[in-house]
């Protein structure tokens, strides 16, 4: 079985879709609830690298203190985002999955299917009703 790890929020519908599509290929992967167990500076730094974006692209705005802490100001450094990471973890975006075949951030959910190697083993459809995978496990 492949190491898969997802940074969750179990508040969120779209963390809790992606966590589905993963379940739905077979695989039970690692959870963490990154707002009980935040990760450290150089996981964050790992998974930033792995998915190869800038660290303002894995902020989350709505729904944190992102315009309170002035943190869209182009001017701050990646590593002065990271420290609002750290000290805020809702700001983290989610979710993101690691796998070792990549690592994403899945917006959208269905984003998790380019980093299975495994099929789906049946439909699949999101939250709101939107139909991701049919009844023989291909993507819609």
């Amino acid at each position: 079985m492949p190491d898969i790890t997802i940074y969750h929020n179990p508040a969120c519908g779209t963390s809790r879709n992606v966590l589905a599509l993963i379940r739905n290929a077979g695989v039970e992967p690692e959870v963490v609830e990154y707002l009980k167990t935040p990760p450290d500076r150089a996981t964050l730094r790992r998974l930033i690298a792995a998915m190869g974006v800038p660290v303002r692209e894995v902020l989350r705005q709505k729904g944190t203190p992102y315009d309170e802490l002035g943190l869209g100001d182009p001017a701050l450094t990646g590593d002065r985002l990271l420290d609002a990471v750290l000290r805020h973890p809702i700001l983290l975006n989610r979710p993101i999955v690691e796998t070792p075949w990549g690592t994403r951030l899945c917006r959208p959910s269905e984003t998790v299917l380019d980093l299975l190697p495994l099929p789906q083993r049946g439909a699949f459809s999101k939250e709101d009703g939107a139909p991701v995978v049919d009844a023989e496990g291909r993507r819609i």
